[in-house]
């Protein structure tokens, strides 16, 4: 009995070393290759699910892909719904683990291929090290230790069904066939890989262990286990990551739920459809096309509420940088109005005005990296605004727009760089704190804080939406401001001649101290505009006389 258990742990470690040579070999031999394919071929569903089933099959890991494809929605790559149609695809992709495992049980000499492949695939990795040919090498010997190690678990189930009887191993209830799914679970939650909870199944049943149904729901739960490695990945992740994983766990729990209320009819097809090309008489070909057939009945399951999947998904796992960065005002059903998609615009300027002298505020008082995690929200969210400004106007439709409206693009454009600026500046002199931080020794310390507390206190009167604006008197704060930084600059440039800072540190730092002026002087820009605009485009009342000036 040591004997069986130790040939068949020594065969799941060649499989398990096996599958990961041939993920390995080949992503490394794609190269950016793979990226490609994912990225390119996603312009449809269709085509997502093409990709996903190829790459797959080729790397042999639907958790690769899976995790692949949870890095590229995060870099911008793919959208969620690209990603839904790699996730499908991924799913019916595995299924080739169970096609080539059901292949080996055809009187298959091993020895005459997999010893052969082991050794031209370590030549090509010894001689191609770090190479394009040694990563397929690499990938090369995985398939001959894959075929190796499927017949150390073959050979060991032999031994164990000599001593057992396959009746005494059936379902017999519908708690039996729950039992076997929560063993193919654990199975593929142990090894983290579902192509070897399904080889240990198929050789399980090839070799008289386990009854067909048994093993159908062990293929099952090994499906709904997989899942496992895409949901770990993600914890402590991106909200985009959690909602490609939350698909991949909907997707695959569905598909189980239906290949477990569908089970006897579908191994009845499966029966039907073996007899009619004669395997009736190999247990891995029968799971091999019941594991099929499921995931692609869970993909079409899936296709016709993929558009509202999506979309529920896009409400789930929401962050404050996204909630704060959808635009409030700008819609499809005012842009065809100019006079309301420009209220709609300065109404979205003003919400990202304020937002921009809040990540000011944090950016000028906050030293900690802690409190980058406060700021990195908020600079992603005007950041998002901006963009959506610059896409609002490009759809407006100028042909129909009165000339006196026209003329304001151009400015709200200019007020939209204005704010983009102040964000990029105040995220870089947030993320440098440091270089200011270097120049508070002696008396410098004190002139640098009274610099940063007036710029901000210059903040507390720039929003363009208080009835106290007053543009003009912002212009002569901000006189003040440049004179006390003329002063501060002097101040520093003795300092630093006195030795009492060092001059390395007093260029860098002159300059983060320069930005904050810059901040000060383009959010008064913004501000001033904004407000002038507003007025600009406001209703006059019925009773205020028409005179020049309102005119």
């Amino acid at each position: 009995m040591l004997t069986v258990i130790g040939t068949l742990l020594g065969g799941l470690g060649l499989f398990l070393l096996a599958v990961a040579m041939i993920t390995d070999g080949l992503k490394l031999a794609a190269g950016e290759a793979l990226r490609d394919i994912l990225a390119r071929s996603t312009s449809t569903r269709l085509r997502g699910i093409a990709s996903g089933i190829l790459v797959t099959g080729a790397v042999q890991s639907s958790s690769a892909v899976t995790v692949a494809t949870i890095g590229f929605v995060n870099a911008g790559l793919l959208n969620i719904r690209q990603a839904l149609g790699i996730v499908y695809g991924a799913n019916i992709g595995t299924t080739m683990t169970g096609w080539l495992v059901a292949a080996i049980g055809f009187n298959f000499k091993i020895e005459a291929v997999a010893l052969p492949l082991i050794g031209l695939g370590m030549a090509a990795r010894l001689l191609g090290q770090n190479t394009r040919i040694g990563a397929l090498g690499e990938a090369l010997a995985g398939f001959g230790l894959f075929f190796v190690g499927i017949d150390f678990l073959r050979e060991a189930f032999e031994g164990v069904s000599a001593s057992l009887e396959v009746a005494d191993l059936s379902t017999g209830s519908g708690f039996g066939i729950l039992l076997y799914v929560v063993f193919g679970f654990v199975a593929t939650l142990v090894t983290q890989s579902s192509s070897a909870a399904i080889a240990l199944t198929l050789t399980a049943a090839t070799g008289g262990v386990l009854a067909l149904d048994a093993a159908a729901a062990m293929v099952i739960g090994a499906n709904v286990g997989t899942t496992s490695t895409a949901a770990l990945s993600v914890i402590g992740a991106t909200a985009n990551a959690k909602r490609v994983a939350a698909a991949h766990v909907m997707f695959n729990l569905l598909t189980g739920m239906l290949a477990l209320i569908l089970l006897p009819a579908l191994l009845a097809l499966v029966s039907v459809t073996g007899k009619t090309l004669g395997l009736d008489e190999a247990p891995a070909v029968s799971l091999a096309l019941f594991h099929s057939v499921f995931n692609i009945l869970g993909v079409a399951a899936m296709w016709v509420i993929t558009s509202r999947l999506a979309n529920f998904l896009e409400g789930c796992f929401v962050t404050t940088a996204e909630s704060l960065s959808r635009p409030q005002y700008l819609d499809k059903t005012v842009a065809i109005t100019p006079a309301l998609a420009i209220d709609a615009l300065l109404l979205e300027l003003t919400r990202t005005a304020q937002m921009t002298h809040e990540l000011v505020t944090q950016a000028l008082h906050s030293a900690s990296h802690k409190a980058a995690t406060t700021v990195e929200p908020t600079f992603q969210a005007v950041q998002s605004l901006t963009d959506a400004v610059e896409n609002f106007v490009s759809t407006m439709e100028r042909e129909r727009m009165a000339a006196s409206l026209s003329e304001q693009l151009p400015q709200i454009l200019r007020i939209n760089s204005y704010l983009e600026e102040v964000a990029n500046l105040a995220h870089e002199v947030q993320l440098h704190r440091s270089d200011i931080d270097n120049l508070c020794v002696g008396e410098a310390a004190d002139s640098i804080h009274e610099f940063m507390q007036h710029i901000t206190q210059l903040l507390a009167h720039m929003d363009p939406a208080l009835d106290t604006f007053d543009a003009k008197q912002l212009d002569v704060r901000y006189d003040r401001l440049r004179e006390e930084w003329h002063s501060l600059k002097t101040l520093l440039l003795n300092a630093a001649a006195q030795r009492q800072l060092p001059i390395s540190s007093l260029n860098v730092g002159v300059d983060r101290l320069r930005a904050c002026l810059r901040i000060a002087e383009q959010l008064i820009k913004a501000s001033s505009r904004i407000h002038r605009l507003s007025a600009a485009n406001r209703p006059q009342p019925a009773d205020t006389p028409h005179t020049l000036e309102n005119r």
